[in-house]
């Protein structure tokens, strides 16, 4: 049993009298100290998953648990708890973190709101916390506009991490950076699950990406996992159509893209 588990979940959006299916049976687990990669067109579902994973959305069937816990009958303080122990990261920190709120605050809301710990420790917590992200102890007076991109979003991961969680949701988090900043967030990830034992669900569009970080992959297609398993089985043995197009379309400066992509030109997706 998994940490965080959704068991054959399925979601619909109703516009006037359209159906929209948006997740169909999917099934998806998260443990403890490890990244399972989500990666999928804009489109296929992912972010959808994302939010019934933190039970921002309620399924239409089939179950999110938590502990082995359905959180449908979760309300109230059961709920802030739950809530404390997963958090999301989003692609755009600009938009997620309140532009008149300085880089200490940000952080603190989340350990006063939690009580994470005593009042007296906050601002040691805040400082331990910056330096983990390798932000100097200056930035704790900066606003979001008034750091790098990449900085902010540290400040984003930071916040998310300051209520001490257990999964960590990842919704692009990278897809708005540039290469050597990407890198940095990556590492930040790699090394937050190497020593705080998180659980990351890694959500993407690039695969490459993916595959640098993840240690379980999932393909999302049309609202449905097609392919998953180890993030390098998927990566040298593709079996599913829609994952050999998207390996074909990875940049040929990708150690074996090259191969991949002559191999996957005759495949066409209906």
């Amino acid at each position: 049993m998994s940490l965080l588990e959704l068991a054959s979940v399925s979601k619909s959006y109703h516009i006037g009298r359209r159906v929209l299916p948006a997740v169909e049976e999917v099934t998806l687990g998260i443990d403890p100290g490890e990244i399972v990669g989500l990666v999928g067109e804009s489109g296929s579902g992912k972010s959808t998953l994302a939010r019934l994973a933190l039970r921002l959305l309620a399924p239409d069937s089939g179950e999110v648990r938590f502990e082995g816990r359905n959180l449908a009958g979760l309300g109230g303080e059961e709920l802030t708890a739950f809530r404390r122990r997963i958090q999301i990261v989003f692609q755009d920190p600009l938009a997620a973190l309140n532009p008149r709120a300085t880089v200490r605050r940000l952080i603190e809301e989340p350990l006063r709101l939690h009580r994470i710990v005593p009042p007296g420790e906050i601002e040691a917590e805040i400082q331990r916390l910056m330096a983990l992200a390798g932000l100097p102890p200056a930035y704790a007076e900066r606003r979001p506009r008034q750091i790098s991109g990449g900085e902010r979003q540290r400040v984003a991961v930071l916040r998310a991490l300051a209520s001490r969680p257990e999964i960590l949701v990842c919704d692009e988090p990278v897809a708005a950076l540039d290469v050597s900043v990407r890198a940095q967030i990556l590492n930040l990830l790699l090394e937050l699950k190497r020593s705080m034992g998180l659980g990351i669900l890694f959500i993407s569009h690039d695969l490459a990406v993916v595959r640098r970080i993840a240690d379980r992959l999932a393909v999302m297609h049309r609202g449905r996992i097609v392919e998953r398993g180890p993030s390098e089985t998927v990566w040298q043995s593709p079996t599913h159509p829609y994952t050999q197009a998207l390996l074909a379309a990875v940049p040929l400066g990708e150690p074996g893209a090259g191969r991949r992509r002559r191999a996957a030109q005759p495949t066409v997706i209906a």
